[in-house]
C-alpha cells in the first residue's frame, strides 16, 4: 500500500510540481490551498506525512502546525515545511511551531525525495 502525502501548498505550480515528483514513485497525494483546509484534511485522512507552505492565506504554515501537532491522534505525523523563507532564523520558528524538518524553495527534487524518505523509509514504488 502507497504512503499518502497531504500537501498543503496556495500555489498551483508548486503543488503540480509536487504531484509529479510524488506520484512518479508511487506515494498517494492529498492537496489542501490553505492551512485551515489542510488541518481538516489531515484530520479526516490521518496522512504518513505532510509537506507545508508556511505563506498560506488566512491560516499560516506555522499556525496550522501548532493546531496538528496540539492533537494528540495526529501528533505522530511528521510535518515537513516546504517553504521559500530562508532568512536566518526561520528554520528555528519552524521547529518551534512543530516542523520536524525544513526545506528551502527552490528544493532540488532528489533531496526534497531524500528527506521525505527519512520519515517514510517504504515508499509505494
Amino acid at each position: 500500500m502507497s504512503k499518502r502525502i497531504l500537501v498543503i501548498e496556495d500555489q498551483e505550480d508548486n503543488r503540480r510540481i509536487l504531484r509529479d515528483l510524488l506520484t512518479s514513485v508511487g506515494y498517494e497525494l492529498i492537496e489542501a490551498v490553505t492551512g485551515d483546509t489542510g488541518v481538516t484534511m489531515a484530520e479526516k485522512h490521518r496522512p504518513d506525512l505532510i509537506l507545508m507552505d508556511i505563506q498560506l492565506p488566512g491560516l499560516d504554515g506555522y499556525e496550522a502546525t501548532r493546531r496538528i501537532k496540539a492533537n494528540p491522534e495526529l501528533r505522530p505525523i511528521p510535518i515537513i515545511a516546504v517553504t521559500s523563507f530562508a532568512l536566518s532564523g526561520d528554520d528555528i520558528k519552524a521547529y518551534k511551531a512543530g516542523f520536524d524538518a525544513y526545506v528551502t524553495k527552490p528544493y532540488v527534487p532528489r533531496q526534497l525525495l531524500a528527506k521525505i524518505r527519512e520519515y517514510l523509509p517504504a515508499s509505494g514504488s
